[in-house]
């Protein structure tokens, strides 16, 4: 199935921790999250959340105009 072929590559570019875009669409970007303190909200502890990779969406602003343009009767 093409979307499933495209859905693994896309994939397998954030893998890679490559910037992903899609014209019209947005960009999908991978992050990394630097080690920092935290607190146990059940103990109150302070505890050190570690460092980890995170996914964010910009959406273009192609897409953000055009959502911004459809009033709720044409949902």
């Amino acid at each position: 199935d093409i979307v499933e072929a495209t859905f693994e590559i896309i994939k397998s570019c954030l893998e890679k921790g490559e910037k992903v875009k899609i014209s019209g669409f947005g960009n999908f970007v991978v992050n990394s999250k630097r080690p920092r303190r935290g607190r146990n909200p059940q103990t109150g502890d302070e505890i050190t959340i570690v460092g980890r990779k995170v996914l964010t969406f910009k959406p273009s602003q192609i897409l953000k105009k055009n959502l911004n343009n459809i009033s709720p009767s044409q949902d």
